[in-house]
């Protein structure tokens, strides 16, 4: 808010220059797939690439927000940061003239209702709980494991390296990279059973 112009153009250069251009892996393939199938309910992501969406997922839940949209600080107006134009910094709202800012979750901002709300329900209900490449460290996304933990989902994590979530409530650990993992856990689950007769 001090400086639109200077805080603009690091965004630009790290969400959309740099990020912008990021493609699902198969991680986000599997997921979809699974979604698909049946046996995944919700995507809770902290990520705000909108790369669940693009690989096919339904229904998504962006905990932290979504880089693909971007609000007014004035009047609430939303559009999709495809159709503005990041040449002018800082971009204004067509409506009314004020700041826009990307739809994601800046420190000290509250966690949209929605996503929060959805998080709360998944670690209440869930029989499994997949947790994918997350060290368990931001508050207060890493509370939901442990009350899924709680309400005696089995956890199932996926990450190159222990995280909190390891000793703590993990059931089985399949260590390694989401799209290696998770190619492996799509084969265990879509693969027909060989018949051993």
């Amino acid at each position: 808010m001090k400086d639109p112009l200077r805080a603009w153009k690091l965004i630009k250069e790290i969400f959309y220059n740099y990020f912008g251009s990021a493609k699902p892996n198969r991680a986000h393939f599997v997921l979809a797939d699974m979604e698909q199938k049946g046996i995944l309910k919700r995507t809770i992501t902290q990520n705000i690439d909108n790369l669940h969406q693009e690989a096919g997922c339904k229904h998504v839940f962006d905990f932290h927000g979504n880089s693909k949209r971007l609000v007014c600080l004035s009047c609430s107006a939303f559009y999709p940061a495809s159709e503005v134009n990041l040449d002018h910094l800082p971009p204004t709202c067509r409506q009314c003239g004020g700041l826009l800012k990307p739809d994601f979750v800046f420190f000290g901002e509250p966690i949209p209702q929605i996503p929060l709300a959805a998080a709360y329900e998944a670690s209440s209900t869930s029989d499994v709980f997949l947790i994918i490449g997350t060290t368990g460290e931001v508050m207060p996304a890493n509370q939901f494991p442990l009350l899924a933990k709680e309400n005696g989902a089995t956890i199932i994590e996926v990450n190159p390296h222990e995280s909190n979530y390891t000793p703590a409530v993990t059931d089985i650990f399949l260590q390694g990279k989401a799209t290696e993992m998770m190619g492996l856990l799509a084969e265990a689950l879509f693969s027909p059973a060989l018949d051993n007769d």
